[in-house]
């Protein structure tokens, strides 16, 4: 067993930092890359993707990422996590093989894990009696059945575990939950039981420090954010895990941004409900027994985390489209821009009410005044102030009749627009998302290794 080893963040969202990886491979030490490119959204959009070619739906990024890093997890023997396959990671696997093959690289091992799309077994886990209701409104998934755009559960490290013992260097996954990508090579090297949960806890909470890239090494900082260095070189974080389940959250030298305790914290309390429940696939963390250390020298100690065992089952990712949404924007300058905007958004009310329109929603925020503040902006006099109106119907007609009356206000309503960008808005489709369970005994995951 080896004393400790290093799992660094190469990316925390589809279209996050494209120098990251490169970095993280080639500028200091390293065992294990993890690269997080899945969220609700961006499955649908890859369903949508693979629909129109069969040969996508999977992060395209991740094969322009691959053709830099390859020769250096190659030289180096990282391995490589990635759930980048999103709905085609087989596809995904073909296209690294391909760049393999050009570089003329041997003996690459790629891991696939498949079974987590179930869009086309929803019919059938319903009528096997798998209601797969909304976890929120009660609603059955049937009842958004032909609108369905994805479904995925979200599986954890086993398979990933799985795929480490068959030796594989880089691993392409489907949706797998960001902490798996970090917790499944814990797993592995330190040979973890799938039941010692506080050890399973622990390598979730790396994960999740892990899964959104240097929002925990000082990007995205609400604290003293002016003090954090060198964000143009901001360094990504890396987990220096030990047997134990302890871990110290780092980054590597002469790179920019910062790990301290409070950059560490602030990620920790990201997009959690009840920090005492955390469920994932592979136990329930306890965010409350967590204790942090600060080192110095961009290192924090983590330690003393609890878990509980998982439940019986997982979580499901749908999405189903739900409408059209179109959106535009006038900005109007001073003197008085808060007045001309309100007067903007009066007169375009009456017209589009004049002519017939209904909309199940129709939101005006001002930029500049309130679109963040609230409430709390009221004393604000801007000199400028950009309104921005968004319209949302399940007939596209009416978002098209809607999109007609914004320029005429150019010259049709108050003084001082300066800024039309974009032409006419065009309705988008609303994308919904559909949360719910399913008993884990029905979900077959499947594993395949193959060798270029």
């Amino acid at each position: 067993m080896k004393e400790f080893i290093r799992i660094a963040s190469g990316q925390g969202f589809w279209g996050d930092l494209q120098s990251a990886p490169l970095q993280q491979v080639s500028r200091g030490k390293i065992d294990y890359l993890m690269m997080d490119y899945l969220a609700e959204v961006t499955m649908s959009i890859l369903q949508k993707q693979r629909m129109r070619d069969p040969k996508l739906g999977y992060a395209r990024d991740l094969i322009s990422v691959c053709s830099e890093i390859l020769p250096f997890l190659m030289d180096k023997r990282i391995t490589l996590i990635t759930n980048g396959g999103g709905v085609n990671p087989i596809a995904a696997r073909d296209m690294i093989f391909d760049i393999a093959k050009k570089k003329g690289i041997k003996g690459l091992r790629i891991g696939v894990v498949t079974g987590d799309d179930i869009l086309n077994r929803i019919d059938k886990l319903v009528d096997n009696g798998h209601p797969m209701s909304h976890m929120e409104t009660g609603q059955p998934i049937l009842e958004v059945r032909d609108r369905l755009m994805s479904a995925n559960v979200y599986t954890g490290a086993g398979p990933i575990v799985e795929a480490l013992r068959q030796g594989a260097q880089i691993i392409v996954t489907g949706r797998t939950t960001d902490t798996g990508l970090t917790l499944a090579p814990m797993i592995h090297e330190f040979g973890w039981s799938m039941e010692d949960w506080d050890k399973l806890a622990a390598g979730t909470v790396a994960g999740h420090i892990n899964e959104c890239g240097a929002q925990a090494s000082g990007g995205n900082f609400l604290g003293d954010w002016r003090s954090i260095p060198d964000m143009d070189d901001i360094g990504f974080p890396i987990i220096e895990a030990y047997p134990d389940a302890t871990f110290v959250v780092t980054k590597h030298d002469g790179t920019g941004g910062a790990v301290t305790r409070e950059t560490v914290a602030e990620q920790l309390l990201y997009e959690i409900g009840n920090p005492a429940n955390y469920i994932t696939p592979d136990c329930i963390a306890d965010f409350t027994s967590i204790k942090l250390d600060d080192l110095g020298n961009n290192r924090v100690r983590v330690h003393g985390i609890t878990g509980r065992p998982s439940t019986d089952f997982y979580k499901v990712s749908a999405s189903y489209l739900d409408g059209f949404v179109a959106f535009s924007q006038l900005t109007y300058c001073a003197p008085d821009a808060m007045d001309k905007a309100h007067a903007a958004d009066a007169i375009l009310r009456k017209r589009l009410s004049k002519i017939g329109l209904v909309f199940d929603e129709l939101r005006t925020e001002f930029v500049g005044m309130n679109a963040c503040l609230g409430a709390l902006a009221n004393n604000i006099k801007p000199n400028e102030v950009t309104m921005r109106i968004g319209a949302r119907s399940h007939d596209k007609d009416v978002i098209d009749r809607f999109a007609m009356e914004i320029a005429p206000l150019i010259l049709t309503g108050p003084p001082s627009v300066t800024g039309f960008s974009g032409g006419r808005p065009k309705p988008s489709d609303v994308v919904a998302f559909f949360p719910s369970l399913l008993d884990k005994r029905v979900v077959n995951m499947q594993v395949r290794v193959d060798e270029v």
